[in-house]
């Protein structure tokens, strides 16, 4: 098949390109700089190559209070990303799998974590701008299939970890790595750590692998609906930060919680029924060994 990647350069398109090449399809990647999606017309160059499934993975945000900052810019530029990216589909490449990538901040924090809730009730404040532009394109994806009969599938992950997560300076982390960054920093230097927060708001993990093999293998077999990924299990921010001040053999008792800072939503765990009746055979990454891998990882990316 022939398979096309906005995003291509970022964390997961990094990861799903190699993975989708080394199953013999032809991949086309997509970036800022081969096709800026704001700017209407940006892909026009791509118009004579057919397409059999598109992945759009393409998205302006970061972690942390970034979307409290920035949630005008978010709301322009992701609005424009999307627009342009569904109109390309509809007009261009209407025989071609649009695959779209969610997010579980859309998801109302009062509200359980199953697909039918996903655009019911409000997101996290904090997060409301981003959640609502995931929101729209989903609303975007299911109009164009009932209008002109285009097909889709949209996933909505928890927060994805493992190797290959982009470091760059002045970038606010996801959670899992900024906890990692800093108790490495603590251990190396002696520096103080401080976590945002009380330490007890939860998180769920899915590491890149097995989010990439759940996302294909869902990609041949779901048309026109909501899938969440996830991982199946939630911990609190201390739970997190005791496993990796095991690996990296730092004293859990030395950090500190500033509970004036930001932390989002307090708990987002996504309710899988649905994936596992989609796919029964699936199996993930034990946590620990998902981490240790991570940290071995990060490690490399200081020695080099």
């Amino acid at each position: 098949m022939r398979v096309c990647v906005t995003g291509a350069s970022g964390f997961v398109g990094s990861a799903l390109c190699p993975f989708l090449e080394g199953q013999g399809h032809e991949v086309v990647r997509l970036t800022s700089r081969s096709a800026d999606l704001t700017k209407q017309g940006s892909l026009e160059p791509y118009a004579s190559m057919k397409f059999d499934v598109i992945y759009h993975l393409a998205a302006w945000t970061q972690a942390g209070d970034f979307s409290l900052h920035h949630c005008g810019e978010e709301w322009m530029i992701n609005q424009a990303m999307n627009t342009n990216l569904l109109t390309w589909w509809a007009t261009v490449q209407p025989q071609a799998k649009l695959i779209a990538i969610g997010t579980s901040c859309s998801y109302d924090p009062s509200l359980p974590h199953v697909e039918e809730n996903y655009t019911l009730g409000m997101p996290t404040e904090s997060l409301v701008t981003y959640a609502m532009t995931k929101r729209m394109i989903y609303y975007g994806l299911s109009a164009l299939n009932r209008q002109f009969g285009l097909r889709y599938l949209t996933v909505a992950p928890s927060t994805i970890y493992g190797p290959g997560y982009q470091l760059r300076d002045g970038k606010q982390l996801h959670f899992i790595f900024d906890l990692i960054r800093k108790i490495v920093q603590g251990k190396l230097t002696g520096e103080e750590v401080v976590l945002w927060g009380d330490g007890y708001q939860k998180r769920e993990l899915i590491y890149i692998d097995d989010f990439i093999a759940v996302l294909v293998g869902l990609a041949g077999i779901c048309e026109n609906m909501l899938v969440n990924i996830g991982g199946g299990e939630e911990h609190t921010i201390r739970e997190f930060a005791g496993m990796i001040c095991d690996d990296v053999g730092y004293d859990p008792a030395l950090i500190q919680y500033d509970t004036s800072k930001f932390v989002g939503a307090r708990a987002k765990f996504l309710i899988i029924d649905k994936l596992k009746g989609l796919l029964p055979d699936i199996s993930f990454t034990p946590l620990r060994q998902g981490l240790t891998q991570t940290i071995a990882w990060y490690w490399n990316q200081l020695n080099a």
